[in-house]
């Protein structure tokens, strides 16, 4: 439990910073330091394949596991340095801590008990982390939307791991692996209820309404963060949830039709926003449902395809978020006008903005492609063709607001208004830590596969 202790022992001193002092100075120091050896704590018990079950049918460590925790830790870290502006100090660093603190214990879950705590621990801080944006207007309101939107899922939640105990007398994950294939009227309705909490904690359509708005009214770190992390950590635990068990019957119809109207909604809405941050919540949705069409493909290769599509889509948006110019008035920064003409104010965030966009749309040979070609090529291998082939179609439709973005940048004259721009220090330094994992996608996939 060394990556979970490191972020206990951060929080504390965080806390202990904020006691000790009127004006704490060194939050974002501790806090990359801190999970700086978290990641590398994780990696560590990743090479050295190292397993144990420290509380045995509760929590336990193993190989992918630990990789998994690794891969997000590291994704956490250009968060980090992207709130320094938004958040010089203050209580930003603990909650962001005490959120990864979750993340990592719903990864090791092997009862439904720790896998609530972990989600809840994970998903609590960020309710703060939205409010903490006082530069916008909307950021009560947001945080009350996807506080509502937390509280419903986590409801869900319990409702159907209720009814799953009820039938089986277990908290053992592997209980839901089981009851997939089940006829029983409560097993199927436990399955159902679960499966839809955890769409609604990924924003899938019809449950997707709110999340836009929280996603606009937060901060741009917080956004960020929402938009991967907390997105990985709820496909990671639902793969946690779902193993290798094959998927049959009404849960295939369940988890192809909403993911594909989410694909198809998310992407035709994005269209028409004006919002940076409200365009990358559409596209999240869309890329929800890439992400929960995994499940319909054979058990051994969900893992693989899911969390190679989180490093691509996770490291990409990051890339996006640290790379769009600085400015006083968070409202404006936030509107796709204020990237009009980029090119020629700052052509280095203009051409990072660019790949993140390009690999967002799936174009070769970035790892966008990568991803989702591993996506529709599981999902046709397990026989559903006419899904894939729909999921593919809907995938298309993310072209146009892609591209939109880089005429903005490319194409577009130069606001008359418009100031040159340069990249902040740390927010260049965010850059190229994802840049390098993206150009390594793009060329050592392979290298990739064979870790997971």
């Amino acid at each position: 439990m060394l990556p979970e202790h490191l972020l206990l022992l951060g929080i504390v001193l965080l806390l202990v910073l904020e006691i000790a002092s009127d004006k704490p100075r060194g939050a974002l120091v501790v806090s990359l330091v801190i999970v700086g050896a978290a990641t590398a704590a994780a990696t560590w018990l990743h090479v050295t394949g190292y397993a144990a079950a420290p509380f045995p049918g509760h929590y336990s460590v193993d190989v992918s596991g630990s990789l998994a925790k690794a891969v997000v830790l590291g994704l956490s870290l250009p968060v980090l340095l992207l709130a320094r502006d938004d958040f010089p100090e203050g209580p930003f660093y603990p909650l962001f801590l005490s959120s990864l603190y979750g993340f990592c214990l719903l990864l090791s879950s092997d009862s439904f008990l720790t896998l609530f705590l972990g989600l809840e621990l994970m998903s609590l801080p960020v309710y703060v982390l939205v409010l903490l944006a006082f530069g916008r207007a909307e950021g009560p309101e947001a945080a009350l939307k996807y506080l509502i939107l937390g509280g419903t899922a986590t409801a869900m939640f319990l409702m159907g791991v209720s009814l799953l105990y009820g039938g089986s007398a277990t908290l053992a994950l592997s209980s839901f692996a089981g009851a997939l294939g089940s006829h029983d009227i409560m097993a199927m309705a436990a399955i159902v209820l679960i499966v839809l909490a955890f769409f609604l904690k990924a924003a899938i359509v019809p449950f997707h309404a709110w999340a836009p708005d929280a996603y606009e009214g937060a901060s741009l770190p917080v956004t960020a963060y929402m938009a991967t992390i907390i997105k990985a950590g709820v496909l990671l635990a639902a793969l946690r949830l779902f193993g290798t068990a094959p998927v049959s019957g009404s849960m295939v119809d369940l988890l192809a039709i909403l993911p594909l109207v989410s694909i198809v909604w998310g992407n035709l809405t994005a269209m028409r926003q004006r919002s940076f941050r409200r365009m990358i919540a559409y596209s999240s949705i869309a890329h929800a449902g890439y992400l929960f069409y995994a499940f319909l493909g054979a058990g051994p290769g969900r893992f693989q395809a899911v969390v190679f599509y989180l490093i691509a889509y996770g490291v990409m948006n990051i890339l996006a978020f640290a790379s769009i110019p600085p400015g006083d008035d968070d409202a404006k920064r936030d509107r796709l006008d204020h990237l009009q003409g980029l090119f020629h104010r700052n052509p280095f965030a203009a051409v990072m903005i660019g790949i993140a966009m390009l690999s967002l749309a799936g174009i070769p040979p970035l790892p966008g492609f990568v991803a989702k070609f591993l996506i529709f090529k599981n999902v046709v291998a397990a026989g559903y063709t006419t899904y894939a082939v729909l999921g593919l179609v809907g995938s298309y439709l993310g072209i146009y607001f892609y591209l939109r973005v880089i005429q903005v940048m490319f194409i577009n004259p130069e606001s008359a208004s418009a100031t040159r721009v340069s990249t902040g220090r740390l927010a260049l330094a965010a850059s190229v830590i994802c840049l390098i994992p993206a150009v390594l996608l793009s060329v050592f996939p392979n290298w990739v596969f064979v870790r997971f």
